[in-house]
């Protein structure tokens, strides 16, 4: 029976477009993961969508004048069509504003709240008397009580990853009208935390393959006390209604309603290929890894109060692994959307093809510690390795065939020592790449491959079938031979990483089928066969030239190069 997967990225908040910063963290690492698995012949499902209530959505709509919804449904279509332009593979991608998610997050609370886990009771908020409202956390800013940063919210700190109480923010104000709030009293329902945390501390425990990051950051939390019964509602008019009659108009806090996203899509997915059960074969299986990609901003949802939701309903699995990457920098600084310091993924991707993005981001990925982009660095980096060392051996092998051997791939005949280490290579390689992916050691995964690509060039230096053609032509042969073999090794496991690139090396193969539909384990044979015609021979990578980057660094200096942070 083929390993069951159901992997996850973050719902990304329908409040603005996407920046480089948020894929380098949650997306592309799944996407990689996902085509790899399935190129494994794994069952696997990629589930995400928009996380859509909360306050700055509404807060974006009272400035706009418009409904929640329109700007939800705005940021939707185009983080959706953002993520189809640079390849994502979602099998699903919903929305958290559909009744289907409302119903079952509601099913939540009550399941909790009769389980024990919830229950109501009197806290101090702060009420803002200018705008008459009781403040939602994300409506509070100040400064944070652990690092100073002067623009703390309500309910984290974005420079230290602090979870945060509002009543801890020292100097608080009201975020729309800028008054200094008074504290009330008010009736909220609370999640009682401390009721998991020795069950938290022995599952985490056992996590000892998770990234030191997310394990050690998530126990850390536990041993010092930060489990604490913590409000699960909202006074807000946008979100999804608290099931209770007594509970007025309050809604749910947008982070116990947004996880609970990956299962209402999950059930979305089920619904629209006709098998509505189908989703219980992943999210009510104990043989299933359920697999959530965030940044690590996001690890304290997904490591304790996300898992103290599923523990408290029952049913469904744990996840088998978090995997969190650090931050993505920009110019050395941190990327800042209110003050427009970023590259938005829509702007990149109307200048420059997905892959190359997909590769600079995988090789360059902060999946330990924080990381810069730059735009020269983004240069050096695609010219030398696509252009220079992959795009150079696929069409110089390529172009030899064609103009020597008729476009037909020449046999292959005895074998000297050099070609035997190659194919060895070649063979093991597509092992050694798979053991790095399932180990979700993506850049190193990707530099395996690399390895090859620099190998396969550096046989073909060694040979020297331009001298050999004339003065040894069977050994000429067997050269362009394994050089075919090789390429079409480099297309299959090229695939997760940069899957257009993958796909117009095996038409210059000329190859049946398509890249991404080959098994992965199969990927170092040699199965093209004597007198097999290439196809159509194009560029892969044209160089990226200096004027193109200089473009972008004008545009910094348009920025006023913004303000520090």
């Amino acid at each position: 029976m083929a390993e069951k997967y159901l992997v996850t990225s973050a719902l990304p908040y329908a409040n603005g477009p996407l920046h480089l910063g948020h894929i380098a963290g949650a997306y592309l690492p799944a996407d990689i993961f996902v085509r790899y698995c399935r190129m494994k012949k794994r069952d696997v499902i990629y589930i995400c969508g928009t996380d859509e209530h909360g306050v700055p959505i509404t807060i974006t709509a009272d400035k706009e004048g418009v409904t929640p919804f329109e700007v939800a449904t705005r940021y939707h279509k185009i983080i959706y069509d953002d993520f189809i332009k640079l390849g994502m593979s979602f099998d699903n991608f919903s929305r958290t504003s559909l009744p289907i998610h409302h119903e079952l997050s509601q099913k939540f609370f009550l399941r909790l709240l009769e389980n024990g886990y919830i229950k109501k009771a009197t806290m101090q908020q702060l009420y803002c008397p200018k705008c008459q409202r009781f403040l939602p956390d994300r409506y509070i800013e100040g400064t944070c009580p652990y690092c100073n940063s002067a623009e703390a919210r309500g309910d984290q700190c974005e420079q230290c990853g602090k979870w945060l109480d509002p009543m801890e923010i020292i100097s608080p104000h009201c975020k729309i009208c800028n008054s200094i709030p008074e504290i009330k009293e008010t009736e909220h329902w609370f999640l009682l935390l401390p009721k998991f945390a020795q069950k938290l501390s022995s599952w985490l425990e056992n996590k000892k393959y998770w990234r030191d990051n997310v394990r050690n950051y998530s126990l850390n939390l536990i041993k010092e006390g930060a489990l604490v019964e913590r409000a699960i509602t909202r006074d807000l008019d946008w979100g999804v209604k608290v099931p209770l009659a007594e509970a007025g108009n309050k809604v749910l806090y947008v982070w116990f309603d947004a996880p609970i996203g990956y299962i209402s899509s999950t059930i979305e997915w089920a619904q629209k290929i006709g098998e509505p059960e189908r989703w219980k074969e992943y999210w009510l299986n104990p043989e299933c890894k359920l697999i959530h990609f965030i940044g690590k901003d996001n690890i304290v949802f997904h490591t304790i109060v996300w898992p103290s939701m599923l523990m408290g309903y029952g049913e469904y699995i744990l996840p088998e692994n978090v995997v969190a990457n650090e931050f993505l920098n920009f110019e050395e600084r941190k990327f800042s959307t209110s003050r427009g310091w970023a590259v938005w993924l829509g702007a990149f991707l109307s200048d420059f093809s997905p892959d190359l993005l997909r590769y600079y981001l995988t090789y360059n990925a902060p999946e330990t510690t924080d990381v810069n982009f730059s735009w020269t660095d983004f240069q050096s980096r695609t010219n030398s390795d696509l252009s220079d060392t992959l795009g150079n051996l696929v069409n110089r092998s390529l172009k030899f065939i064609e103009k020597y051997f008729n476009n037909q791939v020449p046999p292959l005949n005895s074998l000297s020592e050099t070609d035997l280490a190659i194919l060895e290579t070649i063979e093991k390689t597509p092992q050694k790449v798979g053991e790095w992916l399932d180990k979700f050691k993506f850049k190193f995964a990707l530099k395996e491959l690399l390895s090859l690509v620099h190998r396969a060039n550096g046989y073909l230096n060694d040979k020297k079938p331009w001298e050999t053609r004339k003065e040894n032509p069977k050994d000429c042969e067997t050269t362009l031979n394994i050089c075919a073999q090789l390429i079409r090794t480099v297309a299959i496991l090229s695939s997760p990483f940069m899957p257009e690139t993958s796909e117009k090396i095996w038409n210059m193969l000329n190859l049946e089928g398509q890249a991404k539909c080959e098994e992965w384990d199969e990927a170092g044979k040699p199965v093209i066969a004597s007198g097999h015609r290439l196809g159509k021979l194009k560029i892969l990578f044209p160089k990226i030239e200096d004027e193109k980057i200089q473009f972008q660094l004008d545009k910094l200096k348009i920025l006023g190069e913004g303000k520090e942070e």
